[in-house]
């Protein structure tokens, strides 16, 4: 499992270089709506993976080495979960930045993180079975689900969030609800998608 994360990340080093610039750029200008859009968008760093590993045909040398179905599978969750995390971590650290530094367009808000995690992993969940049943250069079309997904749940939640921070009461009501409701849907998602990607991926082996 950690060889293949260090491949995924060797292979995905340059695109990362260019996602942590424009991290920086739409978390400064962009308030709720970046800093919980970065954390969603982590989610796709997976998918340039598999596209490399696609045009390099890496899933028939994987098929020579020991490597499991579940091994090449979970990994590419772990990607995902690492990515997200990391770009969670480092919206945390603008924001205090922001926030110390008196800055009016954001400041230091552990729910809209909060949000764009959980929103991460449903996007994850729900695209990673579909790019391992029909594979990143075939499923072209997913993609535009794909960025559906994360556009509209980056807007539809930095919308609440802002709620959230104009509501007299803080969160509570129906905003407790969806905060209490959000982790549970990642959660049982992820529990059903990562079999599902397994399945998938064995029967494209086969």
């Amino acid at each position: 499992m950690k060889a293949l994360l260090m491949k995924d990340f060797y292979t995905l080093w340059r695109q990362l270089r260019v996602y942590l610039l424009v991290m920086l750029v739409i978390s400064v200008f962009n308030g709720s709506f970046g800093n919980i859009f970065i954390t969603i968008w982590a989610a796709l760093l997976p998918y340039t993976a598999m596209a490399y590993d696609e045009r390099s045909k890496w899933d028939q040398m994987a098929a020579m080495m020991p490597y499991s179905t579940r091994d090449i599978v979970v990994s590419k969750y772990v990607m995902g979960w690492l990515c997200t995390a990391a770009a969670a971590l480092f919206a945390m650290v603008l924001q205090l930045l922001q926030t110390v530094l008196g800055s009016p367009l954001a400041a230091f808000a552990p729910v809209d993180n909060l949000m764009g995690c959980c929103a991460s992993l449903c996007v994850l969940a729900i695209t990673l079975p579909l790019m391992f049943r029909f594979g990143v250069e075939k499923g072209r079309l997913m993609m535009f689900l794909i960025i559906f997904l994360v556009c509209g749940s980056a807007g539809a939640l930095s919308s609440i969030a802002i709620s959230v921070d104009h509501t007299a009461g803080g969160l509570s009501g129906p905003f407790a609800a969806l905060m209490a409701v959000l982790p549970i849907a990642a959660a049982a998602l992820t529990a059903v998608s990562v079999p599902l990607s397994m399945k998938f991926y064995a029967r494209r082996q086969a």
